[in-house]
């Protein structure tokens, strides 16, 4: 099935509070762990919380531009995989490392009057979970996704201590999918890519009771992505092509967050996020014609999803010594994922993240810095009977490392 592939793989990967999700998208926001929505400093406010645009004292234009390398380890696995009520399999196995690259852009323009606008590049979501263990690849062989958003915005200064922000997102995605059951005897096999482009919305408002407190609000909306492509399924070494489609939601994602400075050299920001994953009840393929009864139930019956809302609670500090700047951060992550819903192609967990960085001013034009985040997830254990998907054992490893070098220009 091709496009469907980057539906399935977008919604258990790029927004997924706990597992794959990049919230971190700028030098600033990977040292500050994503907290980082109420006190936003240069070109990155543009993603961020555009509201912050019109606040910063600045009347150049400024642009960041960064490369993040992300380090997926493996997720072991050790227990049985159950394919019938009294088919149980050994099935202890490991997925691949996996490295990405994610690069990012923002720019802020010069002030227009009390409006100002800027635009962002990212990456924000990345993932290759890659299986080579036989009963693994029945599932989940290889899961691949690409993204790039661009998000123009425009804020307003309402007042001297008030302002509004908001912008359009414009995803565009690609992905893959592959699944063979052939090593364990289960003749089966599925290959789907595609790509899609998407649209949704950003808002995002600022209040500044005082001059050393921020008060934010940001709130990225829900998008129904529908996506039509092609299938090609297999059985037995035979393939046939089917047109397909399915429409999964990338839930709406709000974030309250407050901000306090003290002597215009320490800030404390605390940043709570809910993700609206509830609206993912199913993954349901629709084809243009009846495909082969065999493959009804693996390929085409809906799989049930049942996510749930998600809470991350995330607490940075920044460290302002002049010419250097230090930052670091600690959040807890939520799972959206019920235990009976896990998967191979998205094993996720609860987690906690810890990140260091540190920003260097050159001149009042240029400044450059290094940040490190580490994402660890807890281990599952799957009890008999309790996973929907057969699945039997614990899941242990995975997380994320995430190493960024940035660099900003005002001009």
């Amino acid at each position: 099935m091709k496009n469907i592939v980057t539906l399935s793989i977008i919604t258990s990967s790029f927004l997924v509070a706990g597992a794959y999700k990049v919230p971190e998208q700028s030098l600033n926001s990977i040292a500050l762990g994503a907290a980082y929505v109420a006190h936003t400093d240069g070109a990155d406010s543009a993603y961020f919380n555009p509201a912050n645009m019109v606040f910063d004292e600045n009347n150049k234009q400024m642009m960041e531009a960064g490369l993040t390398l992300a380090h997926l380890p493996e997720n072991k696995f050790s227990g049985y995989q159950a394919l019938s009520a009294t088919e149980y399999y050994q099935a202890n196995g490991e997925s691949e490392i996996e490295n990405l690259t994610l690069p990012y852009l923002h720019y802020v323009s010069n002030p227009i009057g009390k409006m100002r606008w800027g635009a962002s590049l990212t990456v924000p979501g990345g993932l290759t979970k890659r299986w080579e263990s036989d009963y693994q690849k029945l599932f989940a062989q290889e899961f691949t996704l690409k993204i790039i958003e661009f998000n123009p915005v425009l804020a307003y200064k309402v007042s001297d201590n008030f302002a509004v922000g908001g912008g359009v997102r414009v995803i565009y995605s690609e992905g893959k999918v592959y699944s063979d059951g052939n090593q364990v005897d289960i003749p089966i096999k599925r290959e789907m890519e595609g790509d899609t482009v998407e649209y949704g919305y950003n808002l995002a408002t600022t209040y500044k009771p005082t001059e050393d407190i921020n008060l934010a609000i940001t709130y990225r909306s829900n998008i129904n992505l529908k996506e039509e492509g092609d299938a090609n399924l297999y059985i037995g070494g035979v393939g046939k092509q089917y047109s397909a489609d399915v429409t999964v939601p990338l839930p709406a994602a709000l974030n309250l967050a407050i901000s306090k400075t003290w002597v215009d050299k320490f800030t404390l920001e605390f940043n709570y996020e809910r993700t609206y994953w509830s609206k993912y009840k199913s993954l349901d393929f629709n084809y243009g014609s009846p495909i082969q009864e065999r493959l009804v139930e693996p390929f085409d019956d809906p799989k049930i999803k049942n996510w749930k809302d998600t809470n991350t609670f995330r607490l940075g500090a920044t460290i302002n010594m002049g010419n250097i700047t230090y930052m670091m951060a600690y959040a807890k992550d939520e799972t959206p994922i019920p235990k009976e819903y896990v998967s191979y192609e998205l094993p996720d967990s609860d987690g906690e993240i810890v990140s260091v960085g540190v920003r260097v001013k050159n001149s009042d034009e240029l400044s450059w810095g290094l940040a490190y985040l580490h994402d660890e997830k807890d281990s599952i254990t799957l009890k008999t009977g309790e996973n929907k998907n057969g699945i039997i054992g614990t899941f242990s490893g995975g997380g994320a490392d995430l190493l960024t070098v940035g660099m900003s220009y005002k001009f």
